[in-house]
């Protein structure tokens, strides 16, 4: 008997007595994890439990949900900001599932989209934060999924809604994705919609209205995620409508999203295939990968940036291997994006 994958089953796709019952389990789960969420908030917000100062201001990117709202290619967007108005930032992130002690796939992206900042990673980033300021010369800091680690105090609290699944199926862990109530969104001091060009107008609207009863009132800014071209390994560069047919696969947070952002690249793909959020491959998913490529006629493979940093191939077997590369760019309120981190840096006297 096989076991229905996670966000299958949480979703409602996988059906069936097996898929209820496992359903039903992690139903029963769910308020003994919100009750340990709720009181540990409520220590932070009452002062038993303290959140400490970093000698520098500190935005954070986070999100109410488990992966897939696309904080990566925010980060990344926020970085090149200070750095292009002459702030030195220093990336600190927790660095989940890395693989055999290495930097984990999203450092490994990062390190890419932001050569030559200092990202450091480790569940401890209080003690990040000190460093990337005595060692790096930091003057602004960027917290990666930070905005449940309340243990290091923030001084612009970004929570990223992803407009094709903003309540992570309305459940909070393990029966949904929700790492927290969605009340907990009137911690946020902005809320950024991601993947706001790909819904409805209509379903957008209650979002938007949602987002504005819970938390800020100012409505979200909203990203897109473009798609700019494909890479390889060893980083040659191609155009996205060079492929014919392609076979695509991915381990992230939302392979919708990336399906989407596909077709947003005129990429026609014939088959897809999923795997869990943060992936590592092993010599045979490569060569099952390439097999099935083959099996369904493909020109090629089409994967994520955070994949192909874990892949260090050119090809899988006869087919050449690529990343679809994206960009965010801020379709609505880009400016007040650039007011949020131009307060944000008069906040605080930064070290020179």
């Amino acid at each position: 008997m096989s076991f229905p994958r996670h966000l299958d089953l949480i979703t409602g796709r996988s059906r069936g007595p097996l898929a209820d019952a496992l359903r039903g389990g992690l139903a029963f789960a769910s308020p003994f994890y919100g009750a340990a969420v709720r009181a540990r908030n409520a220590a932070f917000d009452v002062g038993v439990l303290r959140a400490h100062e970093a000698p520098v201001p500190v935005v954070s990117v986070g999100n109410l949900t488990t992966g897939g709202t696309g904080k990566t290619p925010i980060v990344a967007a926020i970085v090149e900001w200070f750095t292009s108005h002459g702030v030195r930032p220093a990336i600190l992130s927790r660095g989940y599932r890395p693989h055999a002690g290495a930097a984990n796939d999203e450092k490994l992206v990062l390190d890419q989209l932001c050569p030559g900042v200092p990202h450091l990673q480790g569940a401890n980033r209080v003690e990040s934060a000190d460093v990337a300021c005595e060692r790096h010369g930091a003057q602004v800091l960027v917290l990666d999924d930070g905005f449940q680690h309340r243990r290091l105090a923030r001084d612009l609290d970004l929570v990223l809604i992803d407009a094709l699944d903003p309540w992570g199926s309305d459940h909070l862990l393990p029966r949904g994705l929700l790492r927290e109530p969605r009340s907990a969104l009137r911690r946020a001091d902005a809320v950024i919609l991601t993947r706001a060009d790909l819904c409805q107008p209509e379903q957008k609207a209650r979002i938007i209205a949602e987002i504005r009863r819970l938390g800020p009132d100012e409505p979200p800014i909203e990203a897109a995620f473009r798609p700019t071209g494909l890479i390889n390994a060893v980083g040659e560069q191609a155009a996205a409508d060079s492929l014919a047919t392609v076979a695509a696969f991915c381990g992230i947070g939302n392979p919708d999203g990336f399906l989407r952002t596909l077709a947003d690249a005129g990429l026609k793909h014939v088959a897809f295939r999923p795997f869990r959020d943060h992936h590592h491959y092993s010599p045979a998913d490569l060569d099952d990968l390439a097999r099935w490529a083959v099996e369904q006629n493909a020109a090629a493979l089409v994967t994520t940036q955070k994949d192909l940093v874990k892949i260090p191939q050119t090809r899988l077997g006869e087919l050449p291997l690529w990343a679809l590369t994206v960009r965010a760019k801020f379709t609505a309120g880009a400016e007040r994006f650039s007011s949020l981190l131009q307060d944000l840096v008069m906040s605080k006297s930064a070290p020179n």
